[in-house]
């Protein structure tokens, strides 16, 4: 069972431990396994990036209303759970 991988960035909207939601460009098919990384803040340099690898289920698909110029312009909200993950730090 392979997942769908998100190969664009997106704009995450909320996250807990139990999933996330995030904006999206696609229609992703609610119910098959995603692949998802999230890049945390680190609030300086010297700890450099860190980022989750995640593993998880699409469990919910909904357009977005008429969006605003401030907004990143992405037409879907996206909520997939949090099933397994790890942490990866990228040297600076």
């Amino acid at each position: 069972m392979g997942a769908t991988p998100i190969d664009t960035n997106t704009e995450t909207r909320n996250m807990s431990s139990g999933g996330v939601m995030f904006l999206s460009g696609s229609q992703l098919p609610v119910g098959e396994p995603i692949e998802y990384f999230i890049t945390l803040p680190t609030g300086g340099k010297e700890i450099g990036t860190v980022r989750l690898h995640c593993m998880g289920t699409v469990i919910r698909l909904e357009a977005r209303p008429k969006r605003t110029t401030k907004d990143p312009g992405l037409p879907f909200n996206v909520a997939a759970t949090l099933e397994r993950y790890e942490f990866i730090r990228a040297e600076h």
